[in-house]
């Protein structure tokens, strides 16, 4: 997993991307600049392209140049990818191979998606206030194996019209690397780590609980528990609360993260990092949501928490994420919101203007 450098000024990639993509990162830089004037940690932004822009732009998802960009930064900063117009390319011709292309190319095999509940957000859940209060719990998602890149798959034609394959395949050492920082990150935690599988009919994941049950010998004062992926949906549902890391492969991770964020009250919440050997990335979990692009009405927390992430594990600047993820809190405890979480009695604000709130709020806890 990547650490910090002795360099004192840091290198972050900035890639918009697509639909309200540019518009949220503009506040999380926002607020990295404000990081910057208050403290002795220094960024230079480069912006590259990629998803449906770099599409438009230069006929491929992810251009060698943004590629070469992203390998030569500290740290990169994604808004989202993802836009209609091109839902009727070949698949490796979609903005979202963007995202499958840097997770490969950079070696980002763990995915990092936490879902802790703020507490002036609680009735903006559909679940109840007793089976949601006081959740926090970590998804860690394997992120370059599994079902999205293993070989063969494709479209191929039969007698019987067509035939769309795809492989699920993990290897030990795959396993083995994913569930490492699992229990590592759990040692900083609760100490509890759920590995999610459906050991009961697929030998994929026969071999996953195989080999998470060997790693979790190394780790004597981590509590594990195997849970198949359909019980883990449900009881996501049923009692958060019991969940302290979640690990689990590539597909599985993708569709439980996005049922925790629910729990939280929208998914505009929820902050991701990819963390490889030598590169990180971090994005928010929603989409483009190219709807409601330009209107200024996009939430721009969880990317704002996104770079709160890059702080703390990229950077190790624990002040510095603590105080993104405090004034976050405090904004919101406040009553401001975006049309996303807007409650009755609180303040609607534009995009732009969640993202002001935040980083004077950084500045006066920076500050004081």
């Amino acid at each position: 997993m990547k650490t910090s450098s002795n360099i004192k000024v840091k290198k972050i990639v900035v890639l918009p991307g697509d639909g309200i993509g540019p518009e949220v990162v503009a506040e999380a830089v926002k607020v990295l600049s404000v990081i910057a004037e208050n403290s002795d940690l220094k960024f230079s932004f480069e912006e590259g392209i990629a998803g449906g822009v770099a599409l438009e732009q230069q006929g491929i998802p992810l251009p060698e140049e943004t590629l070469k960009l992203c390998q030569q930064s500290d740290a990169v900063l994604l808004g989202a990818v993802g836009d209609p117009r091109w839902d009727n390319n070949p698949s490796h011709l979609r903005p979202e191979m963007a995202l499958l292309g840097l997770r490969e190319k950079l070696g980002l095999f763990a995915n990092l998606r936490p879902a802790k509940l703020y507490p002036s957000l609680i009735d903006a859940s559909t679940l109840k206030k007793e089976v949601i209060e006081g959740i926090d719990l970590l998804v860690v998602r394997e992120l370059t194996g599994g079902i999205y890149f293993s070989q063969p798959k494709g479209i191929k034609k039969t007698p019987n019209g067509e035939c769309g394959f795809n492989t699920l395949s993990y290897n030990t050492f795959e396993i083995e690397r994913i569930a490492k920082v699992a229990f590592q990150l759990a040692l900083k935690r609760r100490r509890k780590v759920t590995s999610v599988d459906k050991a009961n009919v697929l030998e994929s994941s026969q071999l996953w609980r195989k080999v998470v049950t060997q790693v979790a010998k190394e780790y004597p004062t981590v509590e594990l528990n195997h849970l198949y992926v359909d019980n883990c949906a449900m009881q996501l549902v049923r009692n958060p609360k019991q969940f302290d890391v979640i690990l689990t492969g590539n597909l599985f991770g993708d569709i439980l993260s996005d049922e925790a964020a629910m729990l939280t009250g929208s998914i505009g919440m929820l902050p991701s990092a990819s963390l490889g050997e030598k590169h990180a990335m971090y994005e928010p979990v929603h989409g483009s949501a190219p709807d409601i692009a330009g209107l200024g009405v996009a939430n721009p927390l969880a990317t704002i928490a996104s770079v709160a992430m890059m702080l703390r594990y990229s950077f190790e600047q624990v002040k510095q994420a603590e105080a993104i993820e405090n004034s976050i809190a405090s904004v919101l405890e406040q009553g401001y919101r975006t049309k996303d979480i807007m409650q009755e009695g609180c303040h609607l604000v534009s995009t732009q203007t969640m993202g002001n709130l935040v980083a004077e709020q950084v500045k006066q806890h920076l500050n004081t």
